[in-house]
């Protein structure tokens, strides 16, 4: 699991809410071992992505891609700032 918290201006959560699709859609296509995403609303500006991946292993090459493909580029251009970065396994 992938959980990575960050603050968007209010003048940028309509662009981030209009690149997530094309976001989920590039990773579907380009990054191995996605599953899936929830992107939570929290107070104060921040937000929570909670991306679930196969394996550790897929988690740290999608990440050393970056923002690669226009929509996974425009989703993080409206991301303001980084408040935190983890990396966790799913508990049945």
């Amino acid at each position: 699991m992938e959980l990575t918290r960050f603050r968007v201006a209010p003048e940028n959560v309509e662009a981030l809410l209009a690149a997530r699709p094309r976001m989920i859609a590039d990773f579907e296509a380009d990054r191995a071992g996605f599953l899936g995403a929830r992107l939570v609303r929290l107070p104060d500006g921040e937000w929570l992505d909670i991306v679930e991946w196969r394996s550790p292993q897929d988690y740290a090459a999608s990440s050393r891609k970056g923002p690669n493909l226009p929509g996974v580029k425009a989703f993080f251009d409206a991301i303001d700032s980084l408040v935190s970065a983890e990396e966790g396994v799913l508990s049945a």
